[in-house]
């Protein structure tokens, strides 16, 4: 009988987290989820912060419910965890603050002040990346001016599932997907972007060293081990940013020439490129080129994604209305087509707040229905994300000079169906949805090849295909569609 390998990974979103376990008999991965857990940022004196200690808690706990449960003999762990953010460790190796949260208000006003020493164009041209108030970049920027204690006295700075990583091991490593995502980072080098961070003031000797996915970090440390119940498991660095986790999870074998939406609080909509594109045209269309398995390139555009309906979701609760996601989309079908259009990416929807009432004021600004119902708004989100999504494919195809008959969407947004069916119908494109789990997936995969469980990304793919459903969406209504997207372009240009 063949080994029935268990890998575990631990998957942080922005909201929640999970520890995933999974068996691979060497032809399908079995998912079962040990341990779940809320993300919640902390505000306090001004400044919004992650709870990175609870967070490793509930790392811990994730192992402890495997060993409790039968399934201690864990052949591997690897985690994943949202970008650009970073804890800043000492001398000692103790962490000096908590690690802000990348929706912290500090870096209002950082553009002007990085461009006015660096063109926005030289940034560009340098790292790749797309501009997003929130990069790494800008966040050091702003502590380096307000002149932040923790910053002058830090001796390493660790990305977010690197400081796990540590924390698990004691091993400093960088892991290269992560990184890509700070700004700070040559994508054609695949080396700091020195020159650049010299310009700005930000010091570059407390960067760890590199790693890639599918190389081991280290192994569990002794005393962990012991309190936990389990042996020195080896650490895997998988591609540890979530979304490069999410498109290792692809379910396609056959085309490289693919496009994707790891959808889920962002839509991250991209492609799967062998070198960065740094075009004009990318920097127009404000397309990004982060890392990915192989060292390839993601090329891709952030989208607000689902953010917002859980937003609007928060303040109908915070107001004593708790209605389920479900109940939220059966509301929306009910409500009239293309009433209300919006940008999914409106500076105003970007940060915490009373979303409904947002919308609203977006709408009676562009002369448009003021949507009143939970279901209008939430028709009104999902319509415009859908034209979103289509804007980014003609971008994307313009830009690679490549067409794309199917949108592979993964992650849990192809739970919301009616999102699903509006995609297909804007973009005029078969819709392809699943796994669920994708970043949870993705991460097994590259665990399965450290491990020497799977030969390589393309054999780990079609295990995904052969392992979980795949649903199909087919266009419908289409010209109703054309027409309103004629509409919806008119009115984000207001």
């Amino acid at each position: 009988m063949s080994k029935v390998y268990k890998f575990l990974a631990f998957d942080f979103g922005a909201s929640s987290g999970r520890a995933m376990l999974a068996k691979f008999d060497g032809k399908k991965i079995e998912l079962e989820e040990k341990h779940r857990f809320s993300n919640d940022p902390v505000e306090i004196n001004g400044g919004l912060y992650w709870d990175a200690l609870r967070l490793f808690f509930e790392i811990k706990q994730g192992i402890l419910n495997c060993a409790h449960s039968g399934d201690g003999d864990i052949d591997a762990i690897g985690i994943d965890t949202w970008g650009v953010d970073y804890g800043l460790l000492d001398k000692n190796d103790k962490l000096l603050s908590n690690p802000y949260h990348y929706r912290d208000t500090r870096t209002d006003g950082m553009y002007d002040k990085a461009f006015a020493v660096v063109p926005k164009e030289e940034i560009f041209n340098e790292t790749g990346i797309a501009f997003n108030w929130f990069n790494t970049i800008y966040q050091l920027l702003a502590s380096k001016l307000e002149d932040d204690s923790a910053l002058k006295e830090a001796k390493t700075m660790l990305f977010m599932p690197d400081l796990f990583n540590f924390f698990l091991t004691g091993k400093k490593r960088t892991e290269y997907t992560i990184a890509s995502t700070s700004q700070m980072f040559d994508s054609r080098t695949y080396d700091w972007a020195y020159n650049l961070l010299n310009k700005l003031g930000i010091k570059t000797d407390m960067f760890a060293d590199m790693i890639y996915p599918g190389e081991i970090v280290g192994t569990l440390k002794p005393e962990l081990a012991e309190e936990l119940g389990v042996g020195e498991i080896p650490v895997v660095a998988v591609a540890s940013h979530d979304t490069g986790s999410a498109v290792a999870s692809v379910p396609v074998v056959d085309d490289k020439d693919f496009i994707y939406i790891s959808s889920g609080t962002w839509s991250l909509m991209g492609v799967e490129l062998d070198a960065p594109n740094v075009s004009e045209d990318a920097m127009k269309y404000n397309f990004t080129n982060e890392g990915g398995v192989n060292k390839t390139i993601r090329f891709l555009k952030n989208i607000m994604g689902l953010w917002l309906i859980q937003e609007c979701r928060r303040q109908w609760q915070r107001e004593g209305t708790l209605l389920s996601f479900d109940e939220l989309e059966r509301e929306a079908r009910e409500a009239e087509p293309f009433a209300s259009l919006i940008d999914p990416d409106y500076p105003a929807f970007q940060t915490p707040g009373n979303m409904p009432r947002r919308i609203r004021e977006y709408c009676e600004k562009t002369g448009q229905k003021v949507p009143e119902t939970t279901g209008a708004i939430i028709r009104t989100i999902a319509e415009s994300l859908a034209f979103r999504y289509r804007s980014t494919v003609e971008g994307m195809e313009d830009v690679t000079g490549k067409k794309y008959n199917v949108i592979n969407i993964v992650g849990g947004g192809i739970k919301d169906k009616m999102i699903c069916q509006f995609t297909a119908n804007a973009t005029n494109r078969t819709v392809s949805t699943g796994p669920v789990e994708a970043t949870s997936i993705g991460n097994i995969v590259v665990q399965g090849i450290a491990m020497g469980a799977i030969k390589d990304l393309k054999e780990g793919r079609q295990i995904v295909r052969n392992s979980f459903d795949i649903t199909e969406y087919k266009p419908e209504n289409t010209e109703a569609w054309d027409e309103a997207y004629a509409k919806w372009k008119e009115i984000i240009s207001k």
